[in-house]
């Protein structure tokens, strides 16, 4: 049997932004015992094109919020992107999380034919929906926050990957 649209999407994503979640608090930590301005955290990058850990979590959350919402035919919820802190980061999460698990099963099961059509500045994209979930939610998804725990892992924090996978 085939799993649906939703199976496939809303249980994962929100249990692995609850794993960014502890990553971040275990960032937060970090930052107290050593007396590091978590701020440098927050700001801190991989390498100086990439983007730093506010915005790997912000792209994290947005591929959940706007790719669940356009599935549904739903309007997304509206954040501000200027988090700057680990509380900001959190909240962001739990208001993702929060949406994440507003939408019913039957507002994505049967979504995978509906077609999704969206730009980013200058690129306009045109999926089908579980092409649209399998090949660009999801990826970019893993992407960001893979990213965010590496930003992380780079600066000293002591996370490994069961805190990754989670429970």
């Amino acid at each position: 049997m085939a799993m649906s649209m939703y199976q496939i999407s809303i249980p994962q994503l929100t249990k692995m932004l609850g794993n960014l979640s502890n990553i971040l608090k275990k960032g937060e930590e970090f930052a107290k015992a050593k007396n590091i301005d978590s701020a440098v955290l927050v700001g801190s990058r991989l390498a100086p094109d990439m983007f730093p850990l506010a915005k790997q979590v912000q792209i994290a959350c947005d591929q959940v919020k706007n790719g669940m919402a356009r599935l549904a035919g739903v309007e997304p919820p509206k954040f501000d992107d200027n988090a700057t802190t680990f509380a900001q980061l959190q909240e962001r999460i739990a208001k993702t999380i929060a949406f994440a698990n507003s939408i019913k099963p039957e507002q994505l099961d049967g979504s995978e034919t509906k077609e999704i059509q969206f730009s980013i500045k200058e690129w306009n994209f045109e999926f089908v929906g579980d092409q649209y979930l399998l090949t660009w939610i999801i990826p970019n998804f893993y992407f960001h926050v893979t990213t965010a725990y590496n930003i992380l892992r780079h600066n000293g924090v002591e996370i490994g990957k069961s805190d990754y996978l989670g429970g």
